[in-house]
């Protein structure tokens, strides 16, 4: 098992010749419409920007974040998948930039299964350890305890085509755990699972990180599989980190607004014309002819950066609004 680091890591995709062509558009032509805000440079479009995270042995870490904000590409750049254009990527002590997927040590699933449909269960599972020439009894005991972890045992005799979805998923799953990686990366795993599914699934996982000692990074763009899941989330925005924190600090102190609009559901109510007053030496909030004095952890925090009166956005979460009798 092991610990990942990654140093300013950035991911740059450079333009082909038709891309530079449209860069320089004639005169009264429109610019395409804009899906994300990455930053575009003299070198390509900048995927993935400063990403800096230590990731420790045998910790579950999420990223999410909406479609287009990097994510993939940085479990993609850790599993070798893509090249790192800037920065550091240890897994261990060792330095990993320039070694081959095969020699990493890690495991990965996919959104899409990629199970061979020629295969049975068992073969697919065993597959990557005839790969390495592993004993036929290594073999044989490694894709048991896996179906056994995954409850997929009765299932080992069957092709993909006669399993249902989440049944795929599992398969897909302990095949990669028979490698016993040092690192297992997931990329949206169970994006293509209905809810019921998706909601049984999260159990399993959350008991097969109970059962195996390595260490998961695991991708989505749900946030509510994220705050079941990770130990520590991160939240990316355009190809930067917007928060790094454990789900309770992420929900509960956001550091910027699209955090505390992004995590939570129903979504946080945010009011814009609130100002942050001192009543009786205390700091407050107000929104029209209402005044809240703010907890002891707030005061604190605000006296102990000596914030002055200002504007502000008050965030509410919809969970902590009541209906009282008028008067």
């Amino acid at each position: 098992m092991a610990s990942v680091t990654l140093k300013n890591v950035k991911k740059i995709y450079p333009f082909n010749g038709d891309d530079a062509k449209k860069k320089k558009k004639k005169k009264g032509e429109e610019a395409p419409e804009k899906k994300v805000n990455l930053q575009i440079t003299d070198k390509g479009v900048v995927a993935v920007q400063e990403f800096s995270l230590d990731i420790k042995d045998k910790e579950f870490i999420v990223l999410v974040g909406p479609s287009g904000c990097g994510k993939s590409t940085t479990l993609r750049m850790i599993a070798g998948l893509e090249e790192i254009s800037e920065g550091e990527l240890y897994i261990g002590d060792r330095l990993v930039n320039d070694v081959a997927p095969k020699d990493r040590d890690i495991a990965m699933v996919f959104q899409n299964y990629a199970l061979y449909p020629h295969m049975t269960v068992y073969e697919n599972m065993a597959f990557a350890l005839k790969l390495r020439h592993a004993p036929k009894d290594e073999i044989d005991k490694k894709v048991k305890e896996a179906a056994e972890i995954l409850d997929i045992t009765q299932y080992l005799g069957r092709k993909p085509k006669a399993l249902s979805g989440g049944q795929r998923q599992r398969v897909a799953i302990g095949r990669a755990i028979v490698r016993d990686p040092q690192v297992m990366l997931m990329d949206e795993p169970l994006s293509n699972l209905d809810a019921k599914l998706r909601n049984q699934m999260r159990a399993e996982i959350i008991k097969l990180r109970e059962r195996i000692n390595t260490t998961f990074i695991y991708v989505t763009h749900d946030q509510t599989e994220a705050m079941t899941l990770g130990d520590r989330i991160v939240i990316m925005k355009d190809g930067f980190i917007q928060q790094i924190g454990t789900p309770q600090e992420v929900f509960n102190h956001p550091y910027n607004l699209f955090v505390a609009t992004f995590i939570g559901t129903p979504q946080m109510n945010m009011f814009e014309n609130a100002k942050l007053v001192k009543v009786d030496g205390k700091y407050a909030v107000q929104l029209d002819n209402q005044t809240v004095v703010l907890s002891d952890e707030k005061q604190a925090k605000l006296a102990a950066n000596n914030v002055a009166e200002q504007d502000v956005v008050l965030g509410v979460r919809p969970e902590h609004i009541e209906l009282t009798a008028g008067g």
